[in-house]
Order: structure tokens, then sequence, then C-alpha cells
């Protein structure tokens, strides 16, 4: 593998051509991070734990390990959630920011060979109230682990990885401080390098770590800082290389400069990070931007959730679009690694029509390519996919695994050129295979602006991309609780889903058969790859596609291992009126209660919709 420095942009290259990118994919899937060294942290911990009573020790360490969410760190970090108590304090990121500077560290050294100074690491953050307090933790820890720091102040998660890559700023790492879409009182830590961000496995790692030094110091440490980060506006670099590639791509034969000129576009940043996006792309790239909603950063989020899924973040933004007459409305989460759209009728545009809306730009650029999902997809996406000539891998729940499965296909020889999970997390491979809800949206608005130029517009917009569609007749999420202690629950969950798998291969659901694609076996809970080195399990889920005489195969039952959280997501899609109804019924009478993992289940949810075909 070359040295991170060497997949650097230079001055005098685009960052979107990805001619000089061609070792990226590597960064993505079981080689994510500083692949070529293992640190052996697991080996310190009980060593260093055995001068205190070894129940309170185990006791503190667990308090950072449970920190863990995926690839990322959450926590609570504010008081305000009834039964939560706040975990994600100062000592507790200090000791993570410390351990994912030594991880740093001792990765470059690993791949140069020789020790390393100067090694400089960005932060960036969310509007949360929170952020001031932790990000002195954060850069306290760093200080600690020997790193220079750098303060991007209010920033997105995108912003953050590629600080690694514009030049001049070039760090050698960087770490996001945010809880995306969570509650005000939540905060968290993503970690990027310059291959991207970094793997459950590896933030693991750096967790078990920071719990050993958690432990040792009872949870006692000073996060003041003796020397102070640097402060420095990246934002501005980073709006800039998203309006020079509009400028590029589009080519506008009267105004290259203001390519936006003649549309009015609508931002609903939802008082998270993604304010920028009007004022120092749109506005500047000549869009009227008037009626745009909620741009001021406020970490208390007193509108609405920032979130493209939220309900009442789209009726807002509908609204706007459709008071305003605008060509288009734009909704970011919080950190802006998601967003969603409203097409000029006022339609939104989000799930499975935002993953078409995105298949349909790319494989008119890339005839023939596979698209990545999660298993959560209908058999309407795939049907939209396969007739505009394109390849759609089902693949496993998790916006990580999902772009870690197109990085490796890539690899494989397989091309591969966007990955995107229903929740709105796209990655695309000419930009990094960096889930990015900015670059997104630039793609749609050049779409958008081309499809003027051409004169091929209809009364919908980019809407109509995605006028044949199929979607589901019906789709439900229901929630089971876990009923146990909060170390027990990940087993518990597993046992349940394995229980799932066993119960259908053994025909004990009458018309169930676990559902598959390709290469990539969705009842093996979506876990063979087909390279040889298998992506490591975060979280056991398996889906099953349903028949019966009546409608033959009609629809599917999705369930999966919550990562955030001690409970189980159940899914359910059906092409039939009653059809998620009458599934619902068969999960719990011939599985739960059948196979008696309701005893360690809250199937409340599941109950009322099988009773009555609603859980309100």
């Amino acid at each position: 593998m070359a040295v991170a420095s060497s997949t650097s942009p230079n001055l005098s290259t685009p960052l979107h051509n990805n001619t000089n990118l061609k070792t990226f994919p590597n960064y993505l899937h079981t080689k994510l991070g500083f692949s070529s060294f293992s640190l052996p942290f697991n080996k310190s911990i009980r060593a260093g734990a055995t001068k205190f009573n070894e129940v309170v020790v185990d006791e503190e360490m667990d308090k950072i390990r449970r920190l863990q969410n995926g690839s990322d760190v959450r926590g609570i970090a504010l008081e305000g959630e009834k039964g939560r108590p706040v975990d994600l304090t100062p000592p507790a990121v200090e000791a993570i920011a410390e351990s994912f500077g030594e991880w740093v560290i001792s990765g470059l050294e690993t791949e140069k060979g020789h020790p390393v100074e100067n090694v400089r690491v960005s932060l960036g953050r969310d509007p949360r109230i929170s952020g001031a307090k932790l990000s002195t933790a954060v850069f306290a820890g760093l200080g600690r682990a020997g790193c220079m720091t750098f303060d991007m102040g209010l920033a997105t998660t995108p912003a953050c990885f590629m600080s690694t890559l514009l030049p001049p700023f070039m760090y050698d790492a960087s770490i996001m401080m945010t809880a995306s879409h969570l509650p005000y009182t939540r905060n968290g830590l993503k970690f990027f390098t310059k291959r991207g961000g970094l793997t459950s496995l590896e933030v693991e790692g750096i967790c078990d770590e920071a719990a050993r030094k958690y432990a040792n110091r009872l949870a006692k440490v000073s996060t003041l800082l003796n020397v102070l980060p640097t402060k420095v506006d990246f934002m501005s670099a980073y709006a800039k290389h998203l309006r020079e590639i509009i400028k590029e791509r589009v080519n506008h034969p009267l105004h290259y400069d203001t390519p936006l000129q003649g549309f009015q576009i609508i931002v609903n940043a939802g008082n998270g990070s993604g304010g920028f996006f009007t004022f120092d792309v749109l506005d500047k790239l000549g869009a009227d931007t008037f009626g745009s909603l909620h741009l001021n950063p406020d970490g208390m989020f007193p509108n609405h959730i920032p979130n493209p899924e939220d309900k009442t973040a789209m009726a807002l933004t509908r609204a706007a679009v459709l008071d305003n007459s605008a060509d288009l409305g734009i909704v970011f989460d919080t950190d802006v690694d998601r967003s969603g759209v409203v097409d000029k009728k006022g339609n939104p545009i989000n799930g499975d029509k935002l993953i078409a809306l995105m298949a349909a730009i790319v494989l008119k650029e890339n005839p023939g390519s596979t698209i990545v999902t999660d298993a959560r997809t209908s058999m309407g996406l795939t049907r939209f996919i396969t007739d505009r000539g394109g390849h759609h891998c089902l693949y496993r729940v998790g916006y990580r695994n999902v772009i870690d499965k197109g990085a490796q296909l890539n690899d494989d020889g397989l091309e591969t050129h966007l990955m995107m999970e229903t929740s709105g997390h796209g990655a695309l491979k000419e930009n990094h295979f960096l889930d990015d809800g900015a670059y997104m949206v630039v793609k749609i608005i050049i779409e958008m602006v081309r499809m003027k130029l051409a004169g091929w517009e209809d009364d919908e917009g980019i809407g109509g991309l995605i006028k044949d569609l199929q979607e589901p007749c019906e789709s439900v999420e229901l929630r089971i609780n876990i009923i146990s202690e909060a170390r027990q629950a990940k087993a518990k969950g597993s046992e349940a889903i394995e229980t799932f798998r066993k119960y259908i291969e053994e025909g004990k659901l009458k018309g169930w058969e676990l559902d598959a694609c390709g290469d990539c076996w969705v009842s093996e809970g979506c876990l063979v790859d087909s390279n040889d080195t298998p992506t490591p399990i975060d979280a056991y889920m398996y889906r099953a596609k349903v028949s019966n005489d009546e409608h033959g195969e009609h629809g599917w039952v999705h369930m999966r291992q919550s990562i955030h959280n001690p409970n189980i997501a159940v899914n359910l899609q059906s092409s039939v009126q009653g059809g998620c109804w009458s599934m619902a019924r068969a999960f719990r009478d011939d599985f739960l209660e059948s196979s008696g993992v309701d005893a360690f289940l809250d199937i409340t949810q599941i109950d009322k919709f099988a009773e009555n075909g609603t859980v309100a």
C-alpha cells in the first residue's frame, strides 16, 4: 500500500479527478485506516488494571467501551434524558482522543519506518451546546499524545475528512464532534485519516486503550490546555472546492462563474452545520436562496430534528418550495453527511427515492455500474436499477458496511460507483468513497442545470428522473426491546436473530425463504463477501422473502440487531394491501412465541401491529 501522503491531490490536480486516487478503495474495507500495523491494545488492559479492585476497574472500563457505536463514539453529554446518566464526560473524551492520537502516530511511524514529528490533527464540530467543553477535552487528549492540534470550529463531517486532503491543510488525521440527528443531549466523535473513516474494529481498539487510561486515572484527569490549538478556516476552502466542481461540470455557455443563475433553491439546515452551503456555495454561484430555513447554528435544534428522514423537516421544506415556486429543496442532517431533497412539485425525495435519483444520475455517467444498498430497499428499486442497465447489490444495513462493500467490489474489478443506505448516507467512487450529503446535492444540482440546458425538463424538474420507480404498497418498521442487563443485550439480540435464521432454514415459517442477491447472500446475514477477507460482523441481520398461494412472492421481512441501542429493528415491506399485517402475525405467532425468544424480548410493538395493523 502506498504511503498515506501519496494519495493526496496536489495543487495542479482537481480533487474530483479520480485518476490519481486508485489506491483509495483499499482503505475502506478490512484494510481501512492504518492497515499495515496493529497495536497490541488488549494485551495491556488487564496488566494496567490490576492495581485496583477488579470489579471497580471493569466497571470503569466498561463505561468507555459502551461509548463505542460501530465506527463512531457516541454518548450522553448533557443531563436531560430520563434514566440516562451523562457518560460522555470530558475525562472520557480526553482518554479517547489521546488514544486516537497515539494510534495515528504509531500508524505513521510504522508506515514510514522511522519516528515522526509534528503529527497534525484537526477537529471540527456541529453546534451542540456541549461542543465547546468537550472540544477542550479532545485538544487536551491529542496534546498528551504529542499531536499538533487545529481547531476548525463549526464544520461538517465530510469537511473533516477533506481537511486531510485539501492543500494547504492536508492534516494527518481529523475528528468530527457530532451525534448526527440525535437529541441535543447527545454528542460523539467520528475519526478520519487520509484513507477515510476508521473501522469498527479500529475504534474498538482505541476505546479499549482509552478504557485502560480512564480506569487507571480513576476518571480524574485535567483537561486544561498547555498549548492552545491553532484556529483555521477550512470551511471556506471546502465550500470553494464544491463551487469549482459545479462550475466545471456544468460548464455553462453563458455564465460560467454563476451557473445557478435563474434557479431558486431552498435549503433547510435544521440549525445544524449546513448553512454554509447556502451562503458560500449556492449564493456565490448565482442561485436565489430566498425562503431557506433554519440556517443559523443552534445546538438546541429548536425547530425540528435535523434529519432528512424527519417528517417535520420534509414538510417544512416542501411548503417552502411550493410557497416560493422554487426549483429544488434541500434538507441536511446536523453534520451534513446525509441529505434529502424536494422537487419543484413538492415531492419529498429521500429513502428509496433518493437512491433511485442518484442511481439514475450515476448510471447515465457510468453505464452498467453496480449500485450497493442496504437490504431494506424495495423490490421496485431493484427493477429501477436493472431497467437502466445497472446491477443491484443488497448488503448489510449500516452505512459503513454499504460503503465498504462498494470499495471491496471495486478492488475486485467490479465497477461500483454508488453506495447508498436508505437513511440518506451515500458515497461515490469519484468522491473518495466519502458519505457527503453536500456532494450528493452537488450531483443533483449539476444534473438539474444540465437538464435545463438540454431542454429536457418537465413539470417535476429533477423528480422526473424517477417517475417510473415502483414503490411498495406497504412499508413498516417495528422495534423489539431486549430485556436484559446492558452488557448482555448484544448477545441476547444475536441469539434471537440466529434463531430467526434457523427457523426459516428448518421450514418452520411456511412460505418464508432466506433472501439472496448474486454473490452477497442475505441468507448469511449479508455476511458472505466475494473476497477472501470478509468484513467483520458489527450486527447480525437476516432478510426473508415471503410468498403465499394467493399473491406469490409479495414481500420481505428484515430483522436486525441495533448497534446503537439494546433493541432489534424489524422492517416489513409488501406489494399487496394487508401484506405487512399478515407477515407480522406470522412473525409473532410462528416465530417469536413459538421459539420462546419472546421470554427475553419486549414484543409490545409487534403485538399492537399484529392485532390492529397499527402501532399507535
